[in-house]
């Protein structure tokens, strides 16, 4: 079987909510490909007045995507960080330790629970016949390191995911990704990148894939993979004479802090089986045609999703899994402050081909 279906499978997993500050919509589509390797976490009451919204692309396999959307959330939870309310020092730190818990054999066992036959890596298979002591506990989580079996020397899974997350507390808003999915934010119905899509033909990219002993062949890292940051892939990540965040790919995300005005819209996160079709600016009129015209946000992902799949896979755009949230602020804010536009300022080595129409938001 090749990397695509004779036709594509269009059945669409929908859901949507909302609290007092915000309402949300997503959905989720395998389109043309064999496999559903995409993943997600949307929790409106993440803590008390905090929400976190999430979006996984796995490569390889969807495990990492799987592993990342129960985990990643609850170590930003257990953050010293985020008890001190530093919540981007929190989500920066949760990204290395996803790579952190998928090594041992703690982290493999975790790994085969959520595999599947698509997705194998080395022992899986024997692991299907090892069990674990029946005073293991997966609300453990403190103590992955400490776990001893037959893969106690796992070094993490060859898959990898990328991630995009965005953490709304009150007014503020803190995005973090790593990799080519997105954060895109609408203000006063104009779209800002509140992410850089991770590619290995940028400057900053290449220069860390060369000096950690990479190469870039074709757009791709070593020939590989066609972006540059991402959580898994432990195979570019074996420099024992590197930090992670210097590794030829590395699961270090950037992190965007903005507060959010009575200007603000909505935010949309989605992977770049979506940006591969559209741009910022074409989804965010897109969600503004739609949004008074369908029943529930969910709809409105569900049309974004229809119009990027493409008719056949000759093309390529448009063949990839889908993904996308939608959260919209209601309004009004408690604070009427409202930043202006000369706040605004292009982000550095922005992938955008109008870099005129989608600017970043400045950081706080």
């Amino acid at each position: 079987m090749g990397v695509y279906l004779s036709t594509p499978k269009t059945e669409k997993f929908s859901e949507e909510g909302e609290n007092e500050q915000l309402k949300y919509g997503l959905s989720s589509m395998q389109g043309w490909r064999t496999t559903m390797e995409d993943a997600h976490t949307a929790l409106l009451d993440l803590e008390e007045s905090t929400s976190f919204f999430g979006v996984y692309d796995g490569h390889g396999g969807r495990v990492v995507a799987k592993f990342c959307a129960k985990f990643l959330h609850t170590q930003i939870l257990k953050s010293e960080a985020y008890a001190a309310g530093d919540l981007g020092t929190a989500v920066h730190k949760a990204f290395f330790r996803m790579d952190e818990m998928m090594q041992g054999q703690r982290g493999w066992r975790e790994l085969a629970a959520l595999g599947d036959n698509i997705n194998k890596f080395a022992g899986m298979v024997e692991g299907l016949i090892w069990s674990p002591r029946a005073s293991d506990s997966a609300n453990v989580v403190d103590d992955w390191a400490s776990e001893e079996g037959p893969h106690s020397d796992f070094t993490g899974p060859t898959s990898g995911c990328t991630a995009c997350v965005a953490i709304i507390r009150n007014k503020q808003l803190v995005v973090a990704n790593a990799g080519d999915s997105r954060c895109v934010i609408s203000r006063k119905g104009q779209a800002y990148n509140l992410s850089r899509d991770h590619k290995p033909e940028l400057e900053a990219e290449r220069e860390r894939i060369l000096k950690a002993g990479g190469f870039i062949h074709g757009g791709r890292v070593n020939g590989s993979l066609n972006l540059s940051r991402a959580i898994g892939d432990m195979e570019f990540k074996q420099n024992k004479l590197l930090p992670p965040e210097k590794q030829i790919v590395t699961a270090n995300p950037d992190v965007n802090i903005v507060e959010l005005c009575d200007d603000d819209d909505f935010i949309v996160l989605a992977c770049d089986g979506i940006w591969d079709c559209m741009t910022s600016q074409q989804v965010v009129d897109f969600v503004h045609e739609h949004i008074n015209k369908e029943s529930s946000l969910s709809a409105v992902c569900e049309k974004v999703l229809d119009r990027c799949l493409a008719p056949s896979t000759l093309g390529g755009e448009g063949c990839d899994n889908m993904t996308m949230i939608l959260v919209q602020f209601k309004k009004p804010h408690v604070d009427t402050k409202s930043t202006s536009d000369a706040d605004l300022s292009v982000p550095p080595e922005s992938t955008e081909t109008n870099a005129g129409e989608e600017n970043g938001l400045c950081r706080i």
